[in-house]
């Protein structure tokens, strides 16, 4: 595979957020939404309102860790996506060096390095891949309720491949809540992006929905950091799986996730209010078509009406959010993402790192990393090390 372009190839509006923005956007804004929505995460909707108001969860403040000063965790979907990316790091660092590497194989052996945190070692007869930085930090190591099916795929000595997944039967959200970083990519052509999702997802899930909501996520992404507004990077990714003779009903889902998200905006010159619950026709983002679909319904049907800082295409307004505010954007997304009765961490998660590869920092009140996050430097870490191997 050509090795990635730098990131000064990409064209983008001038007004755009730089690319180191975009990159620390993604993974703090993932990681933001990964942490509010792990604290309710098995809760139903009415036990979220209960413990906070009608309104639910909806900002760090309502915990009363972060209000005594302290910070919250996030879950095994913040976990694998940082090794995902470090996996595609060591082949970028390879290639940087004038050696040639197997990126699907470096994310195989990061994400043995990802299983040895949870299980002491790596299964018996798979390679040893030696230790990176991101083995030796301890927040790392900690079970934050991982999937069965990223378990028990990565528990083999063998690679699962697109002609033998592991777990072929499986369809669960633990493939597209890490793909996000093959979308971070600079200059990947989609064809690249598309096979490293797939190639990543079947090392633990082999179901259809489970590798195509992985690359559309993945290509969603590369189209945001290229400067993309949301509308034409998920109709891009529904271009894309219209390809595809078996999705899984990934292009269903994302397809009604769009429609849905229209619907909301009410009529024209008139906005609706923003909603407050996630369409329960989209599931409950326990699988990953449907985590996709939530996320893209939440990131959608809270933005503004017209993002003119866009591409020029159709732009961000599928929804009704009467300002353009980034912060106050991410805010209302995360708060439609996390309060629901399914998986509220993977679904915040991913509508967190759309609208971080989107606005950049600047989904954060003074375009800093929020402390409260309990992995923030980590996650600030990766984002150093990834843009200065990539720029």
């Amino acid at each position: 595979m050509t090795p990635p372009a730098s990131p000064a190839a990409v064209p983008a509006p001038s007004s755009a957020p730089s690319y180191a923005s975009r990159v620390l956007g993604l993974l703090a804004g993932g990681a933001a939404g990964d942490a509010l929505g792990y604290t309710v995460e098995f809760s139903s909707l009415e036990q979220i309102r209960a413990e906070h108001g009608e309104g639910g969860l909806a900002h760090p403040a309502q915990l009363a860790a972060v209000r005594a000063g302290g910070t919250v965790p996030v879950s095994d979907d913040t976990q694998m996506t940082l090794f995902v990316l470090d996996g595609l790091l060591e082949w970028i660092e390879w290639a940087n060096e004038g050696s040639m590497a197997d990126p699907a194989a470096c994310v195989w052996l990061s994400c043995l390095r990802w299983y040895r945190t949870q299980a002491g070692q790596v299964p018996e007869g798979a390679p040893e891949p030696p230790s990176r930085w991101l083995d030796a930090r301890p927040e790392l190591h900690v079970q934050r309720a991982p999937g069965d099916a990223c378990l028990s795929g990565l528990a083999q000595r063998d690679m699962g491949l697109p002609e033998k997944p592991h777990n072929p039967d499986a369809k669960g959200c633990g493939t597209v809540m890490r793909s996000a970083p093959y979308g971070m990519v600079p200059g990947l052509e989609d064809e690249h992006v598309v096979g490293l999702a797939r190639q990543g997802a079947v090392l633990t899930h082999g179901h259809p929905a489970a590798w195509t909501a992985a690359a559309a996520h993945g290509l969603v992404v590369s189209r945001l950091m290229a400067g993309h507004g949301l509308v034409p990077a998920v109709a891009h990714a529904l271009e894309w799986l219209g390809t595809v003779p078996d999705d899984g009903g990934t292009a269903r889902a994302l397809s009604a996730a769009l429609e849905l998200a229209r619907s909301a905006a009410g009529s024209a010159g008139r906005p609706a209010p923003l909603p407050t619950t996630l369409p329960a026709e989209l599931g409950e983002g326990w699988v990953a078509e449907e985590a996709l679909a939530l996320a893209v319904y939440a990131a959608l049907a809270t933005a503004p009406a017209r993002d003119e800082g866009d591409d020029g295409d159709e732009g961000d307004g599928a929804g009704p959010a009467a300002t353009a505010e980034p912060a106050t954007h991410f805010r209302a997304a995360i708060a439609l993402a996390v309060n629901h009765g399914g998986d509220s961490d993977s679904t915040a998660s991913l509508a967190g790192q759309l609208l971080g590869a989107r606005y950049g920092l600047d989904v954060f009140p003074g375009g800093e990393v929020p402390r409260w996050i309990g992995e923030r430097d980590v996650v600030i870490e990766a984002a150093e090390r990834w843009v200065a191997a990539t720029s």
